[in-house]
C-alpha cells in the first residue's frame, strides 16, 4: 500500500510545485496582519481637545498661534495622567464670545486662578492633532466613547474564536480548497464593505465578518502548505508560513505610513484578497484529503500534475493508491479527546495555559513596543523585525534540543524582562535611547514571539494530525482570543513610557462635530 509520503519521496518533497504553492500561501498569511493588528493604524488616537467655537472666533480674533489658543483655552495641560484627561475631555464652561475677555490671558478677568473655573465635557467635538484620519477622529472613538474602540478590537477577535472553532469540521466535510478560497471571498468583500462604512455599527459587523473568516483561512492555508510537503519539511514550512507573518508587519508598517487616511488603508490592505481569488487555478485540492474522502483517482491526478511540475514521474509501483484503514471511517473527533488520559488532560491544560499568556503578552507589546518614540510606524517597524531571530532561534533549536527547553526558556524571559521594567526608575528611561528600556522591550517581543510560535507548531505535534488541526490546535487556541478581549487598546501604557519626546504644539485643524451618529 502506497502513501502519500511514499510517493513525495520520489517525485520531490519540497520541490518546484512546493515551493511556488509556498510562495503563494505565504502571500495569504502576510496579508492577515492588517486584520490580526490592523487597529494599531486603523484606531490610532492622537492628541486631542475640545473644540469651542467661541475660543477658535476668539483665536481669530486675537491673532493667537496655536500654542497660545492650547494655553488660553484648554484647561489641565500638564503631564500627569489627571490633566491628561482635562485637556482631552473637558472644557472650560465660559461664554467666550462676552466682550470683556482680554486677549491676553482672557480668563484672569473671570477668575485669578482658573482652577476654579467650571470644568464641562465637550460638547462640539474635538480637534485632532493628525493629519490624517482613523476611526477615532472620524467617529469621536475618545473620552465617554473610548470604549468603542476596545470593542472594535474585541469583535475581531470573537470573530477569530468563532472561525477557529467552525474551520476544522468545515475543512474536513467540503475540502481545503473550497473553504479557502470562501474564506477569501468573503474577506474581500467584508473588507472593501468596512472601508465604506457609513457608521460605527455597519464597520462593526462587517469587522466581525472579517474576523471570522480570516484567521480561518489563514489556519486552511498552513494545512494546505503542510499537506503539499513531505514529512521532513513539515516544520521548516510551518516556521516559514509564520515568518511570511512577521514580513507583512513590516509591509504594513510602510503602506500606514503612505496612506495615513483609514479608509484608503482599508482599501489598500484588503485589494490583495481579490487577487487571492486566483488561487482557483494555482492550489489545487490537498491530496491528503481527497484520499481521506476515498477518491482515489482525483488524488492520483493531482499527484501526477504535481509529479510532472516537478519534472519526476510517478512509479509504476507506487501508482496504486490505497487509503488507510481507517480513511473510510468518519473521525469523529471530541473535546474529550483532549482530556481522555491524564498524560494528554496535563498537556491540554498547559497549552491552553500558555496560549493565553503569549497572547495577551505578545499582542500588547504589538500595540506599544516603545522603541522609537512618538513616531508610531517606526515603532512598529522595529519590533516587527525583533521577531526575525524568534524564527532563526526556533529553526536552530528545534532539532538540537527540542521544543521544550527553548520554549521553557522564553517564557522565563519574556516574564522576567516584563516584569523588570515595573523597577525601573522612571529617570532612566527619558532618554530615547535608554539601553535598559529598549533590551527589556526588544526581549520581551522576541520571547514572546518565540514562545507563540513554539506553542502553535507544539500543539500541531502533540496531538494526531487531524486532530491537531480540526481540533487540538483550536481548543488550545480557545482561551487566546479571551486573552486578547483583556487587552484594551486605548488605555494600554508604553513599556517604554519615559521615552516619549515633548510634542512640538502643531496642530492639524480636523474638527469633529459631536452630534455625529455613531449608529
Amino acid at each position: 500500500m502506497s502513501t502519500v509520503d511514499d510517493i513525495l519521496e520520489h517525485i520531490g518533497e519540497f520541490h518546484l510545485f512546493q515551493k511556488q504553492t509556498f510562495f503563494l500561501l505565504a502571500l495569504l498569511s502576510g496579508a492577515f496582519t492588517p486584520i490580526y493588528v490592523g487597529i494599531v493604524f486603523l484606531g490610532f488616537t492622537p492628541d486631542h481637545h475640545c473644540w469651542s467655537p467661541g475660543a477658535a472666533k476668539l483665536s481669530q480674533r486675537c491673532g493667537w498661534s496655536q500654542a497660545e489658543e492650547l494655553n488660553y483655552t484648554v484647561p489641565g495641560l500638564g503631564p500627569s495622567d489627571e490633566a491628561s484627561f482635562l485637556s482631552q475631555c473637558m472644557r472650560y464652561e465660559v461664554d467666550w464670545n462676552q466682550s470683556t475677555l482680554d486677549c491676553v490671558d482672557p480668563l484672569s478677568s473671570l477668575a485669578a486662578d482658573r482652577n476654579q473655573l467650571p470644568l464641562g465635557p465637550c460638547e462640539h467635538g474635538w480637534v485632532y492633532n493628525t493629519p490624517g484620519s482613523s476611526i477615532v477622529t472620524e467617529f469621536n472613538l475618545v473620552c465617554a466613547h473610548s470604549w468603542m474602540l476596545d470593542l472594535f478590537q474585541s469583535v475581531v477577535n470573537v470573530g477569530f474564536f468563532i472561525g477557529a472553532m467552525m474551520i476544522g469540521y468545515l475543512a474536513d466535510r467540503f475540502g481545503r480548497k473550497f473553504c479557502l478560497l470562501v474564506t477569501i471571498l468573503i474577506n474581500a468583500i467584508s473588507g472593501a464593505l468596512m472601508a465604506i462604512s457609513p457608521n460605527y455599527a455597519w464597520m462593526l459587523v462587517f469587522r466581525f465578518l472579517q474576523g471570522l473568516v480570516s484567521k480561518a483561512g489563514w489556519l486552511i492555508g498552513y494545512i494546505l502548505i503542510t499537506e503539499f510537503v513531505g514529512l521532513g519539511y513539515r516544520r521548516m514550512v510551518g516556521i516559514c508560513y509564520q515568518i511570511a507573518f512577521t514580513v507583512g508587519l513590516l509591509i504594513l508598517a510602510g503602506v500606514a505610513y503612505v496612506i495615513p487616511n483609514w479608509r484608503w488603508l482599508q482599501f489598500a490592505v484588503t485589494l490583495p484578497n481579490f487577487c487571492f481569488l486566483l488561487y482557483f487555478w494555482c492550489i489545487p485540492e490537498s491530496p491528503r484529503w481527497l484520499i481521506s474522502q476515498n477518491k482515489i483517482v482525483k488524488a492520483m491526478k493531482i499527484i501526477k500534475h504535481i509529479a510532472k511540475k516537478n519534472g519526476k514521474s510517478v512509479p509504476v509501483s507506487l501508482q496504486n493508491l490505497t487509503p488507510d484503514e481507517d480513511a473510510g471511517k468518519k473521525l469523529k473527533p471530541s473535546i474529550l479527546d483532549l482530556v481522555r488520559t491524564p498524560q494528554i488532560r496535563k498537556h491540554t491544560l498547559i497549552l491552553m495555559y500558555n496560549w493565553f499568556t503569549s497572547s495577551v503578552l505578545y499582542q500588547g507589546l504589538i500595540m506599544h513596543m516603545g522603541l522609537a518614540g512618538d513616531n508610531i510606524y517606526l515603532d512598529f517597524f522595529y519590533s516587527a523585525l525583533v521577531e526575525f531571530p524568534a524564527a532563526f532561534i526556533i529553526i536552530l533549536t528545534i532539532d538540537r534540543v527540542g521544543r521544550r527547553y527553548p520554549w521553557a526558556v522564553s517564557n522565563m524571559v519574556a516574564g522576567a524582562a516584563c516584569l523588570a521594567s515595573v523597577f525601573i526608575p522612571d529617570g532612566i528611561l527619558v532618554s530615547l535611547s535608554a539601553p535598559p528600556c529598549v533590551t527589556l522591550a526588544a526581549s520581551s517581543r522576541l520571547s514572546s514571539s518565540t514562545v507563540s510560535r513554539t506553542s502553535g507548531w507544539s500543539s500541531h505535534w502533540l496531538y494526531l494530525l487531524w486532530l491537531a488541526l480540526s481540533l487540538g490546535h483550536l481548543c488550545c487556541c480557545y482561551l487566546r482570543p479571551k486573552g486578547r478581549l483583556c487587552l484594551r487598546p486605548s488605555r494600554m501604557p508604553r513599556i517604554c513610557r519615559g521615552q516619549e519626546k515633548k510634542k512640538e504644539k502643531r496642530i492639524y485643524l480636523q474638527v469633529k462635530q459631536a452630534d455625529r451618529p455613531l449608529s
